[in-house]
């Protein structure tokens, strides 16, 4: 019989479970799983097993920092351990250690402790199943009481039935974009996320956090609420979702369910090869923590200047994923320039996304610059037209601090968006100007709802790239000038 070994375990004990130390079991219902945070709740270790199933036993060993959870199913168990073993297992920003047990199953005694494990177990899974716990709770005899401990406070438990495991989420004073990757990254170090879907209403951005259970919930929303992802800006306001699941039916930049790896992402493009999304979220927000100076304040460089090599005529391109404010084109290396962008952030995008693009027949190369500023030439001293100031320039997409723009930032792709198109201006005249060029358009298309708004497919990838440049800002008459940006949709 395995019973509860607290920090006086005995030698004999302790010999018991060296096995569990060896290499991992065959798949079975009981999980070991050890490195747990000495004062960890029973609660906190039921609620890492709940999003796969019903949890039927729980042995604590907190004087080893370890315990035994038992799953309804060998199948719940297998999908546990396996969705562990792509996302790291956190409690309180811990990694926690899982593998499969030689225990085929969980024998407890009724000692005081494992009357409370199993108290824990009937509240989370009354919570899991949506009944309400006052009679439950009311007759263990004053183990748990009416209250169960969330996160350093105390939680009812008829309040802990009504509330949502889902968390809504407003991000106001959108001085620097958030993205989805930036939400789990702060989200996580409360509890594992399982899902996340993100959207704009009402020109807000917004989203829909999903934890395995009410009280990571709740305790997410206690410490964030309020919070500024960065200093002076970007104000989380947390609150519990109407909702009490999300159907997630598409892993992209939108929507991410953690659970379900093997989603297709639909019509949303994959990033660049070789761009890793959690690299690019650690460096451009800074890894721990949530408060943060401005994006770059903790391991971004400092320079707001990229390193072009294989330039041409590309001053339009980093200028979709922010404002480009100078551009110097380099005196001996007349295909090397450096391009200051007006901050870290859309440095940080630019590099991202334009790095290995294919322009004119030639891969551009950029990587940030040890310089921080461009700088311009002195009075008097010419520099053969090498060095341009974008400062006041029209074509700037991100002037207006939190612009919506940020949220319409996507790779290079074949399919440009147009905008700001007059009414007099036709499928045809499009389709010939863009053809003009030389380049080759597969297909066109204008929004229904807004023929202001078309959709133009070139054959590749490289011509949309060199049709953007070419034709961003083209006078299109009556005073309308054309936008063009890369869309995430195919035509």
């Amino acid at each position: 019989m395995l019973t509860d070994i607290n920090s006086n375990t005995n030698g004999n004990d302790s010999k018991k479970f060296k096995g569990e130390m060896r290499s991992p079991s065959a798949p079975s219902r009981v999980i070991h799983l050890r490195q747990l945070p000495g004062d960890i709740q029973d609660s906190e270790v039921i609620s890492m097993g709940m999003p796969f199933g019903k949890v039927t036993n729980l042995l604590m060993m907190k004087g080893k920092n370890q315990a035994f959870l038992e799953m309804n199913t060998v199948d719940q168990a297998q999908t546990m351990v396996n969705y562990y073993a792509t996302v790291t297992p956190l409690i309180r920003q811990q990694p926690v250690f899982m593998q499969y047990s030689n225990h085929k199953e969980l024998k407890t005694d009724n000692s005081p402790n494992q009357v409370r494990v199993q108290a824990a177990l009937q509240a989370v899974n009354a919570v899991q199943g949506g009944t309400m716990l006052g009679s439950t709770m009311s007759g263990m005899g004053g183990v748990m009481g009416a209250t169960m401990s969330v996160g350093g406070g105390e939680m009812g438990a008829r309040g802990m039935a009504t509330q949502s495991p889902v968390l809504r989420v407003i991000v106001e004073n959108l001085f620097y974009p958030v993205t989805l990757e930036v939400l789990h990254q702060i989200f996580s170090k409360y509890g594992s996320v399982l899902k996340i879907i993100t959207f704009t209403k009402n020109n807000q951005f917004q989203a829909l956090v999903q934890y395995a259970d009410p009280m990571t919930a709740q305790h997410t929303k206690m410490s964030l609420d309020g919070q500024n992802i960065y200093n002076g800006c970007c104000t989380l306001r947390v609150s519990f979702s109407k909702l009490t699941s999300l159907n997630v039916k598409f892993n992209n930049d939108k929507s991410r369910d953690y659970t379900r790896p093997d989603l297709s992402t639909g019509e949303q493009h994959n990033p660049q090869p070789g761009m890793d999304q959690h690299a690019m979220a650690a460096a451009a927000f800074g890894s721990p923590g949530l408060i943060s100076a401005s994006p770059y304040g903790h391991g971004f460089p400092q320079a707001f200047t990229l390193h072009v090599c294989c330039v041409l005529t590309c001053v339009c391109s980093p200028g979709v994923y922010g404002d480009v404010m100078r551009v110097k084109i380099l005196f001996n290396k007349k295909d090397n320039a450096l391009v200051q962008m007006a901050d870290g952030t859309q440095a940080q995008l630019a590099m991202s996304h334009l790095n290995g693009v294919r322009l004119h027949g030639r891969s551009l190369r950029v990587s940030m610059s040890k310089h921080t500023t461009v700088q311009l030439p002195r009075e008097g001293h010419e520099d053969q037209g090498l060095t341009k100031d974008y400062a006041t320039s029209p074509l700037h997409r991100f002037k207006k601090p939190g612009s919506k723009n940020y949220n319409n930032i996507y790779p290079p792709s074949g399919t440009l968006h147009l905008s700001n198109i007059p009414p007099a201006v036709g499928e045809e005249d499009l389709k010939a100007l863009f053809s003009s060029s030389g380049a080759s358009v597969t297909a066109f298309k204008f929004f229904q709802k807004d023929r202001k708004m078309a959709l133009i497919q070139m054959s590749s990838v490289e011509e949309a790239v060199e049709s953007l440049i070419e034709f961003h800002n083209h006078d299109l008459g009556d005073n309308h000038h054309l936008r063009v940006s890369f869309s995430k949709s195919t035509i």
